[in-house]
């Protein structure tokens, strides 16, 4: 009796591990490669036949010459995927002050002359703390301190931005947003021009 009983289950065993562990994950990654080719393999952005970065996650820039992106409130390491989390810090910890503090203090320094409101996405992070982008705000307050510093218009910045800005989706959830990386692997392939 335990034989009859034991045989079926080993079968019904084998046959869903095949099912859940070898040809549901195929053909689900299948049509990811199919339909979603890019973002299946991680949205990889490459110069010279090398990865640099992806669209969808962000990288820490410091330099001036660049757009900086929001901070990343990953453990350890900056923009850590295998970490990704929020700082989980409220309006009225004095952790976050302090962080906030830091960053308004980095971005007069390097932008003295700019007196507009600097916006709040240049100053947290972002609930993933891996965010590609920063609002048109964000960008636009930087624009005049990249231009400087690159020696180029801000017209010609202004260009850019708007290149690698992205609508709101479906025209009304969301705020426009722009690229960070995108936006300055553009303004480096200018100097190589």
């Amino acid at each position: 009796m335990l034989k009859e009983q034991i045989r079926p289950a080993i079968l019904v065993f084998i046959i869903l591990s095949l099912i859940t562990g070898i040809i549901y994950p195929l053909f689900v990654t299948g049509i990811a490669q199919i339909l979603f080719h890019n973002q299946a393999n991680g949205s990889l952005i490459y110069r010279k036949g090398e990865p640099i970065g992806s669209s969808l996650i962000g990288q820490p820039f410091d330099n001036p010459k660049y757009f900086w992106g929001r901070l990343s409130a990953t453990s350890s390491v900056s923009f850590n995927a295998a970490s990704s989390s929020g700082s989980n810090m409220g309006p009225s910890n004095p952790a976050l002050l302090d962080v906030v503090k830091e960053r308004i203090k980095a971005l007069k320094e390097f932008d003295s002359k700019n007196n507009a409101l600097i916006p709040v996405d240049l100053v947290t992070s972002s609930a993933s703390g891996l965010d590609p982008h920063i609002s048109l705000a964000a960008a636009l307050y930087q624009i005049p301190r990249v231009a400087q510093v690159r020696r180029i218009s801000q017209d010609s910045v202004k260009k850019i931005v708007a290149r690698h800005t992205s609508g709101r989706f479906l025209e009304v959830i969301g705020e426009p947003v722009v690229n960070v990386l995108e936006a300055n692997l553009e303004l480096d392939a200018l100097v190589q021009k």
